[in-house]
């Protein structure tokens, strides 16, 4: 799991609204991401345009795998990743419970 964010989410949300209220007052849209990223104290434009187009993917304005997908993803994998180690384990068990029955008594 990544770390958490510096920045609040009511950030986030309220810097990409700005830049898609503004950009039409710039020559180009990372002018945009540029003035509101000074504006709002965001270290680095880079930030806000990942935002940005992090926000025009999910409203389906840009290809791309959506929050929910990325997210839906990252818990199928993890599920697999627990259903293979319980696997291995049922598989150790079961070759030595067999062994168990193989064994002469006493």
């Amino acid at each position: 799991m990544g770390r958490p964010s510096v920045y609040p989410t009511e950030l986030r949300e309220r810097a990409v609204r700005m830049v898609g209220e503004v950009v039409s007052q710039y020559d180009s849209e990372q002018a945009a991401i540029r003035s509101v990223a000074s504006k709002l104290g965001i270290r680095t434009p880079e930030t806000l345009r990942k935002w940005v187009r992090r926000a025009q993917v999910d409203a389906g304005t840009r290809p791309g795998r959506t929050s929910e997908e990325i997210a839906e993803i990252r818990a199928l994998k993890k599920e697999v990743a627990e259903l293979r180690r319980a696997n291995e384990i049922l598989k150790a068990a079961s070759a030595f419970f067999a062994a168990e029955l193989d064994r002469p008594v006493r």
